[in-house]
C-alpha cells in the first residue's frame, strides 16, 4: 500500500501539471476504433497493476484498475474464490470493465462487471481522487462511471466482489434448431440453480445452449489450450468437463473464433505459433500490426472485393432476441454469434450512462468479423444497420468499438443531462475528451 500511495500521490502531480486531451498510457487495449492521431498528453498508469488482497472468507478482493483479469483470477483462485463476473479475454483490465461495459456467463445472476464493485478510487479530470461507494455522497460518479470510458476519470483501485468456486466446472451443450425456443429455454434457466450459461449460433437452425456447474470430481477433463478448439467442441461433445482455471479461459486461446483471421486454427500455423502466443494478446498485437500497415486493405484492392468491419456487442430485451437474431442473419450475415444473457444484479442501481431495465433479462449479442463482398458501400453501412435495428427493439450497444451516430442521437441514447451533470462536477476544465469525442468522432 506504501507503493500505492506514491504512485497516487506522482500521478495527481502529473495530472494537475497538465492541459487537455490527456489519455491512458497503457501496453494493450481491448478498444476496436480506428482514430486519426492527434496532439495528447499521455498518463502513465502502469504502476496500478497489483492485486493488493484477497479476502475469501468475505468474498471480495481488493485490486488497483490496470490489473488483468489473468493476474485478477490467478490470485483469487488460490483463495477458492473467483470475481463475480470475468470478462472472456485475459488481457481486458479490471478499471477498463468497469469504465466499459464486461459481461460473461454468470452475468445471468451477477449481473455486469461494475455491478459487483463495492467500491473505487478514481482519479478525476478535476485533479482528485476520491472514494465512490454506491452510497457514499458521490455515488453518482459511482453510478455514472461504467460506460464513461475514461472520460471523467480513471479508476486507480476498487474492491470487487467474489463469488467461491469449487475445482470443476460440468458443461452440458443444448442444441437448438429455432432462435424461438432457444430464447424460451434462456429465459426459463435464469431462474434455474447453475452457475454459468451462454450460447453459440452457428446458422439460424444451428443453436447451441451452454449450461455450466461448479463440481468436485470430474470424470475427465478436456484441454482447449493448444491443439484442440473450445468452440468447435460444442458441436461435438453434449458434455464437457473442464478445471474452473480453464473454463474461464476457455474462450481466450482463440479469441472466441477470431483467431481464424490470422490463420491459427490451421493445424501447421498453429503449431508454429506455440501455445505461448495462442491467446488475446498476441492476436490484438497482430490485428493492430495489420491495420498499421494495411496488410488486409492490399490484399483486398488485388482481388476487388471490399469490406467492412463489424465488431460489435449489444444487449437486446429477450423478448426481442429472435426478431434481433433473425434480422441479422438477414442483413449483416457474420457467424458464429455468440449470445450472453444478463440481468441486473440489484434491482436498487440505476447505472445512467448505461441503462437498462432491472427487471428485464437482457441477450448480449457478440459478433466480430468483416462483411465482404464485390460492392462499395457507404461507410458504416452495416454497422449502421446494426445500431438502427438495435435501437428500434429497445436495445444498447457498447463503445468500445466503431460507432457511427451522429451527436443528437448519441446524446438522446447515452443520457446527456446526466452526463453533462458528472462532467461538470468531475471534470469542469475538460482535461478528458467527452463520451461523444472518445466514442464515436474518429480522432
Amino acid at each position: 500500500m506504501t507503493g500505492y500511495e506514491q504512485n497516487k500521490q506522482r500521478l495527481v502531480r502529473q495530472i494537475r501539471a497538465q492541459g487537455r486531451n490527456i489519455r491512458l498510457d497503457k501496453r494493450t487495449s481491448n478498444l476496436f476504433r480506428d482514430r486519426e492521431p492527434r496532439p495528447e498528453t499521455r498518463l502513465d498508469v502502469s504502476a496500478f497493476n497489483h492485486v493488493i488482497k484477497v479476502d475469501g472468507d468475505n468474498e471480495w478482493v481488493e485490486v488497483e484498475g490496470m490489473a488483468t483479469f489473468q493476474d485478477l483470477v490467478h490470485a483469487t483462485l488460490t483463495h477458492g474464490v473467483m470475481p463475480a463476473v470475468v470478462p472472456q479475454l485475459k488481457s481486458i483490465t479490471i478499471g477498463g470493465a468497469v469504465a466499459g461495459i464486461g459481461i460473461e456467463s454468470t452475468s445471468f445472476k451477477h449481473g455486469l462487471v461494475h455491478e459487483n464493485v463495492l467500491e473505487m478510487e478514481v482519479l478525476t479530470g478535476n485533479g482528485d481522487i476520491i472514494t465512490c461507494t454506491p452510497d457514499n455522497e458521490h455515488r453518482d460518479l459511482y453510478l455514472g462511471f461504467p460506460n464513461s470510458y475514461g472520460t471523467l476519470g480513471y479508476v486507480l483501485k476498487l474492491k470487487v466482489r467474489t463469488i467461491p468456486v469449487k475445482r470443476f466446472v460440468k458443461l452440458q451443450h443444448h442444441q437448438y434448431q429455432d432462435a424461438d425456443s432457444y430464447f424460451d429455454d434462456v429465459d426459463r434457466w435464469t431462474q434455474k440453480d447453475i452457475d454459468f450459461m451462454d450460447g453459440t449460433a452457428f446458422s439460424p437452425t444451428e443453436l447451441y445452449l451452454s449450461i455450466g456447474t461448479f463440481i468436485d470430481e470430474a470424470p475427465f477433463t478436456s484441454d482447449y489450450t493448444f491443439e484442440n478448439i473450445y468452440y468447435r467442441s460444442i458441436r461435438d461433445k453434449r458434455v464437457d468437463y473442464l478445471t474452473t482455471h480453464d473454463y474461464i479461459w476457455r474462450w481466450d486461446t482463440d479469441w472466441f473464433w477470431c483467431s481464424k483471421n490470422v490463420f491459427a486454427q490451421h493445424p501447421l500455423i498453429r503449431r508454429i505459433y506455440g501455445r505461448s502466443r495462442l491467446n488475446s494478446v498476441f492476436y490484438t498485437q497482430l490485428m493492430r500490426w495489420n491495420a498499421k500497415y494495411g496488410v488486409t486493405q492490399f490484399a483486398r484492392r488485388l482481388t476487388g472485393t471490399y469490406g467492412e468491419t463489424v465488431i460489435q456487442d449489444v444487449d437486446i430485451p429477450i423478448q426481442r432476441a429472435s426478431e434481433f437474431l433473425e434480422y441479422f442473419d438477414r442483413e449483416i450475415g457474420i457467424r458464429p454469434v455468440w449470445i450472453c444473457p444478463f440481468k441486473a444484479a440489484s434491482r436498487d442501481q440505476g447505472f445512467s450512462l448505461y441503462a437498462t431495465d432491472p427487471e428485464m433479462v437482457y441477450v448480449n449479442f457478440g459478433f466480430w468479423d468483416v462483411v465482404r463482398g464485390h460492392e462499395k458501400r457507404p461507410e458504416g453501412f452495416f454497422n449502421r444497420k446494426v445500431e438502427a435495428k438495435v435501437e428500434e427493439l429497445g436495445g444498447i450497444k457498447s463503445l468500445y468499438s466503431d460507432s457511427f451516430y451522429t451527436r443528437d442521437k448519441f446524446w438522446e441514447l447515452y443520457n446527456k443531462s446526466a452526463y453533462d451533470a458528472l462532467k461538470t462536477k468531475y471534470d469542469n476544465s475538460g482535461r478528458f475528451k467527452d463520451l461523444y469525442q472518445k466514442c464515436v468522432q474518429r480522432q
